[in-house]
């Protein structure tokens, strides 16, 4: 493995854009890659992202995405190409419903339907932002945050991040004994550079980044942490609605809480907002979560 920095900027994103940016092989058929250093897994909002740019492809682009629902149900290899089967399971009036699976070795490891709808006026409400949140450029950057972990960077530290984090309280990959339990985790984000205009290439941004710091609310809730004297897990299924028009090289809130653990699982729900205020979209996860020891 190279002991080059993590790339970030514009550079970053550059590799997410090839990272989104699948390969058609068929008629309802596509390929994508993952990125050339990353975790053993490969990263779920990388495979949900994915699905989506598939899905989205099959549809008229008049037609924009408003919710998708996923399963992850194996482990993806990141050394291998995965492979996206489309279903055109509906083209309505008004909406446009795909499933989109992703296969490794001929086997599923994730699984994805998705609505999309073409632009319609209607009832127009949302509850308000969270008060009294200091804005992004009020808070830690991840850069920051790093340096008082070195022991925690690890590969962390060479992955690439196209997505500036900035974190509201403490992040779960603290030492043990460093988080207080708070019951919402917030975190600031946006694309770390420019996106172009296509608004289903937004969406498979946020769908991207929904994934980051969404389980981690379940932890916040305890106090607890990821990796050696905490917990680790995986995530079991992903929904994502979007409500409003956004760009994702924008700032969002991601407000985050968990309102159940049990069973080794526990759930975690979130909201979007905009800068401004705009409920952007909202996020449900239910994830396995096992204690480890030291």
């Amino acid at each position: 493995m190279s002991d080059a920095p993590a790339a970030t900027g514009q550079a970053a994103v550059d590799q997410l854009l090839e990272v989104l940016d699948l390969a058609q092989t068929g008629e309802m058929a596509f390929r994508g890659m993952s990125p050339p250093v990353g975790p053993q897994r490969v990263y779920g909002g990388q495979v949900a992202g994915q699905a989506l740019v598939a899905a989205g492809r099959t549809v008229d682009p008049e037609r924009a995405v408003h919710s998708l629902h996923g399963y992850f149900v194996r482990p993806g290899d990141p050394t291998e190409p995965i492979a996206y089967q489309v279903e055109n399971v509906r083209d309505g009036r008004s909406f446009s419903v795909r499933r989109s699976v992703a296969l490794q070795h001929d086997k599923p490891i994730f699984f994805m339907s998705a609505s999309f709808q073409r632009q319609e006026e209607g009832l127009d409400h949302h509850a308000p932002v969270p008060p009294d949140v200091p804005g992004p450029d009020d808070v830690p950057t991840m850069a920051d945050r790093l340096a008082r972990y070195p022991e925690r960077l690890g590969i962390w530290g060479q992955i690439p991040r196209p997505i500036d984090v900035r974190y509201v309280g403490e992040p779960g990959w603290v030492r043990p004994g460093d988080r207080p339990a708070e019951p919402h985790q917030r975190v600031w984000m946006r694309i770390d550079g420019k996106l172009p205009d296509d608004p289903l290439l937004h969406a498979c941004a946020l769908t991207y980044a929904s994934d980051l710091t969404l389980l981690d609310s379940v932890l916040s809730v305890h106090g607890e942490v990821w990796g050696p004297g905490g917990v680790v897990g995986a995530s079991l299924d992903h929904a994502l609605w979007f409500h409003r028009s956004f760009r994702a090289d924008e700032w969002f809130l991601y407000d985050c809480w968990s309102p159940s653990a049990s069973g080794a699982r526990g759930l975690a729900t979130g909201r979007m907002f905009t800068t401004d205020g705009r409920h952007i979209a909202s996020a449900v996860q239910e994830g396995l979560l096992r204690r480890v020891g030291e």
